[in-house]
Formats: C-alpha cells, sequence, structure tokens
C-alpha cells in the first residue's frame, strides 16, 4: 500500500485532500477497463459519440462555477482565469463532438471499374498526461479529440493539481460513457513510467517539461507507440 501525499491550496498552504499515487496494480486495472469501454465505445456511430460528448460539454457549462473555484483551489490561479479555462474546455469538448460525425476514409476509383477505400479506425486506449498550470483544460484537451475518434483514455494529472480532472470524468460518466472510457490515475514519475511502458496502450499524449517529454518519448518508443509532445 502507497503512503499518501498532501495536496495543498496555493493561496494559503492548507492541505486541500490527499492523493495515494497509483502503483501498477491500479495501472493495470485503469487499462483494462479503459480498454473494455473503448471495445464498446468504437462501436458507436461517429453521431452518437457526438451527442454524448455535447451532453458533456453541457454539463461543464452549467457547472462552470463550481468547477472554476475548483481549480483555483487547488492550481492557485485567479477565479477570471480559471473561469476561461472552463470555457474553453467545453468548447474543446464541442468542437470534437461536432467533428464525430464527419470522421470518414476516402473512395478511390480504380481502372476498369474497381475501386478501393481507407476507413478511419480509433488506435484503442490513449495515455495523457496533464501538467499542473492547467489541469482542467488539458485533460479537456487531450481526451476530447481521443474520444471523438473512437478511443478511451487514461488520464494522469500533475500530482500538484490531481483534483479537477476526477471532476472531468464524473461529467464524461454522467453524459454517458461506458464505465472506464476515461480513467484517471494519480501519481508521479514512477506511474507516468508504469503507463508508458504498458503493453495495452497505443499512444501517449504529454504536456510538461521537455527533458520529462524525452523520457516519455524513449519510453514509448520500446514498444513502438505513438507520441504526441
Amino acid at each position: 500500500t502507497k503512503n499518501s501525499e498532501p495536496v495543498y491550496e496555493p493561496a494559503t498552504g492548507r492541505v486541500l485532500c490527499d492523493m495515494i499515487p497509483c502503483g501498477e496494480e491500479e495501472v493495470d486495472q485503469a487499462i483494462k477497463s479503459a480498454h473494455s469501454a473503448y471495445l464498446k465505445w468504437s462501436q458507436l456511430s461517429g453521431m452518437e459519440r457526438s451527442r454524448i460528448m455535447l451532453e458533456a460539454a453541457r454539463i461543464i457549462r452549467e457547472r462552470r462555477n463550481a468547477i472554476a473555484k475548483a481549480e483555483v483551489a487547488n492550481n492557485g490561479k485567479s477565479i477570471t482565469e480559471a473561469e476561461v479555462d472552463i470555457d474553453v474546455a467545453w468548447q474543446c469538448i464541442e468542437y470534437y463532438a461536432g467533428i464525430a460525425p464527419t470522421l470518414s476514409g476516402q473512395h478511390i476509383q480504380l481502372p476498369g471499374g474497381s475501386f478501393a477505400y481507407t476507413r478511419r479506425e480509433p488506435l484503442g486506449v490513449c495515455v495523457g498526461i496533464g501538467a499542473w498550470n492547467y489541469p482542467f483544460q488539458i485533460a479537456a484537451w487531450k481526451s476530447a479529440p481521443a474520444l471523438a475518434c473512437g478511443n478511451a483514455m487514461v488520464f494522469k494529472p500533475s500530482p500538484m493539481t490531481p483534483v479537477t480532472a476526477v471532476m472531468l470524468a464524473e461529467i464524461y460518466k454522467e453524459a454517458g460513457v461506458p464505465d472506464g472510457l476515461f480513467n484517471v490515475v494519480q501519481g508521479g514519475a514512477e506511474t507516468g513510467s508504469l503507463l508508458c511502458h504498458h503493453p495495452m496502450v497505443a499512444k501517449v499524449s504529454f504536456t510538461g517539461s521537455v527533458p520529462t517529454g524525452k523520457k516519455v518519448m524513449e519510453m514509448a518508443a520500446k514498444s513502438v507507440k505513438q507520441v504526441t509532445l
């Protein structure tokens, strides 16, 4: 059992909550749960995924003030900036919800009346690793395109700002995504390493420092995972 770590409110120094880093067992459970959800989610039409994502965007708009206040307490930014971040988050989800029904392949005419076609298929389980400065916004930025394309995501927020990503997971669930489609795991470098090395992960999206980004790419390259830095 890992020891809990205090999460502080920057403005006052008080303990906001305790965070327990996820170990190998928890990471494995989160990824396997996400994969099960992906198998269901990827079979929905783009229009069906779009409706659920639009509902998630609506819930975020409705709870803008509450999410922004949580962001202020956990991150320390001003309420004005936090409210803008929440607006950008729901707008991002709404944008990709609009794209979901338009995703399609190509029809290619060949000689003799033959034709070829391409189709777009989701990757599977994607990992998102976020930074401390835009906790909720980055979680939305990474999850929205992944979910719109039929993927699942396991997201690890910064250990300094672990709170609002959990709120986003609850909102996605309330909107109607399958259980586990957007999972949140907590922790630092060790948890991130477990995510990058896991064989069921198809892609890693990282926001953070250049040195850490290099390590992420190195770890993902061992199993030829796609990486976005």
